[in-house]
Formats: C-alpha cells, structure tokens, sequence
C-alpha cells in the first residue's frame, strides 16, 4: 500500500511540474526573450494575418517569387508537414526532380545546361520551408521583372535587402523568405 501512495505522489507532482509548471515557465521565458518568434513571427498587413515567417506558402503566378517544391498534398499544409520520403535512389525522386528542372527552365527561360539549384527541385524535410537560396531567388529575378514590367536591378534589390545570413554566422547558408519577397514585390506595385 505504501509503495501505491508512493507511486501516485510522484505520477501527481511530476504531472504538476511537467504538465504544469515547466510549460508555463517555458512560455514566460519564450514570451519575454522572443515575443514574436513564439507568436508565430506571424506578418500582418493593415491588421490582416497573410501568414508566418516560419511557415511557407505556395506561389506559383509568374510575377512572384516560387518557394522549394513541397511533399505534401495540399502544398504546404503546416496540420500535415512531410517529406517525400523517397530514396535518393528512387526513380520516382529522379522522375520528379527531372520534371521539376525542367519546369525551372521553362518557367525562367534559362539555357539547358545551367545548373538550377537544389532547393528549387527537391522538397525540405518539412515540406513547410518558407527560405530559398539567394541563387534561386536570383534565377527568377528576369522573370519576375518581365512579368512585372520593371527593371531586374529593382528585384535585385530586394533579394539583396532580404538576404539573411547564415544560422549564428556559420550555419547554412544565405537565404531568403519568399513570402517577404513577395511582399516587398506587391508594396512596389503599390508604389507605382
């Protein structure tokens, strides 16, 4: 009997201090140090949510920038994150990323036997990746532009103004949101 009070003792406080306690301390924590970043970095214009900063979004018009591809159906559906799950020896991997450059190409008019790069084929881990490389936002830059009827040197400008660096300076790589792109994009539409 001693060993069953025992027992539920420690099942109730560690309920209260796992369940309880340690949860709050760690939102009080979150909610001081990084106030936006555990709202969900959610971006608003005049008061209305258009999405997060964490999460990607599916673009496919002309005049916007394209994210990576995403493995899950609908795309980038944040209740069902996934990844491809295919093999690096798949042929049904190598059928999708053969597609997917050729897409590429086709959609940004570029030559046959440029190098396109990976994130622009393949799927992240998530599938919810809201970052490209600097060199696949660079790639659309020419289609954005004629699509938009502005000069390439203006979308230049804005993936250079949001290119982030790499995670504490050693982590990855430079890269951009494409949601922000593509919101800078509309704001100079707005402009002119």
């Amino acid at each position: 009997m001693l060993q069953l009070k025992r027992s539920i003792l420690v099942f109730a406080g560690l309920s209260i201090i796992c369940g309880l306690i340690y949860p709050l301390a760690i939102t009080a924590v979150s909610q001081t140090v990084f106030p936006r970043q555990s709202n969900a970095s959610i971006i608003k214009q005049n008061d209305i949510v258009i999405g997060s900063k964490l999460l990607g979004q599916s673009f496919n018009r002309p005049e916007y920038f394209h994210g990576r591809p995403s493995a899950i159906d609908p795309p980038y559906d944040a209740s069902n994150s996934s990844a491809s799950n295919l093999a690096p020896s798949s042929a049904k991997l190598l059928k999708q990323v053969q597609g997917r450059i050729e897409l590429v190409r086709r959609e940004n008019g570029l030559p046959s036997n440029m190098p396109i790069p990976a994130d622009l084929v393949l799927s992240s881990a998530s599938g919810l990746d809201p970052h490209i490389s600097v060199e696949a936002a660079r790639i659309q830059a020419s289609r954005i532009a004629r699509e938009r009827k502005i000069p390439q040197s203006v979308i230049e400008k804005i993936i250079h103004q949001n290119t982030e660096g790499p995670l504490l300076g050693i982590w990855g790589m430079e890269r951009v949101n494409v949601l922000q792109l593509n919101i800078d994009l509309e704001s100079i539409a707005v402009q002119r």
